[in-house]
C-alpha cells in the first residue's frame, strides 16, 4: 500500500503530461495535412489563402486545450509553482483519469478534424462561396474536443476538492 502512496504525485503528472502530449499529436498530424492540402489550392490559385489558411488552424486548438489542461493540472496538485507535497496515490490516479478525456478525445478529434477539414478544402477550392458551410464540417469535430475540456476542468476542479 506505501507504493502505491509513493506514485500520486507521478501519476497526476503522468496525467498532465499526456494531456498535453496526446491532443499536440494529433494537432500538430492534422495542421500538417491540412496545410499539405492548403498548399495545393493556393498553388493554383494564391487568393485563397485567407480561406484555407482558417480551416488549416482549426485542427489545432486541441493542442491548445490540451495544454491548458496540464497547465490546470499542473497547477492544481502544486508541481506548478513548487508547493507540490505528498499525494496519495488514490488522489494522483483521480487527477491522471482527470485528464484523459482531453488527452484523448484531444487526440483523435484533431486528426478527425483534420481529415473533415481536408475535405472542406476541396470544397473551397471548386466552390469558394460555399466557405461559410465548409466551415461547419470541421467546426462539428470541434464540439467533442470542447465537451471533453469541459469534463476535465471540471474533474480536475473536483479531484482537487476531495480529502483521499
Amino acid at each position: 500500500m506505501n507504493f502505491f502512496n509513493s506514485l500520486g504525485l507521478p501519476l497526476a503528472l503522468l496525467g498532465a503530461a499526456l494531456a498535453a502530449l496526446l491532443p499536440g499529436m494529433g494537432s500538430a498530424h492534422g495542421v500538417g495535412k491540412t496545410g499539405q492540402a492548403a498548399a495545393g489550392v493556393v498553388t493554383e490559385d494564391p487568393s485563397m489563402f485567407g480561406k484555407v489558411l482558417v480551416l488549416q488552424l482549426l485542427p489545432g486548438t486541441q493542442g491548445i486545450y490540451g495544454l491548458l489542461i496540464a497547465f490546470i493540472a499542473l497547477s492544481q496538485t502544486g508541481i506548478l509553482g513548487g508547493g507540490a507535497g505528498a499525494m496519495s496515490g488514490a488522489k494522483g490516479l483521480l487527477y491522471f483519469a482527470a485528464c484523459m478525456p482531453m488527452a484523448l478525445v484531444g487526440y483523435f478529434s484533431a486528426i478527425h478534424q483534420g481529415n473533415a477539414a481536408i475535405a472542406s478544402i476541396g470544397l473551397v477550392s471548386k466552390r469558394p462561396d460555399q466557405f461559410g458551410k465548409a466551415m461547419i464540417f470541421p467546426a462539428m469535430v470541434e464540439t467533442y474536443a470542447i465537451l471533453a475540456l469541459l469534463v476535465s476542468i471540471l474533474a480536475i476542479f473536483g479531484v482537487g476538492g476531495l480529502n483521499v
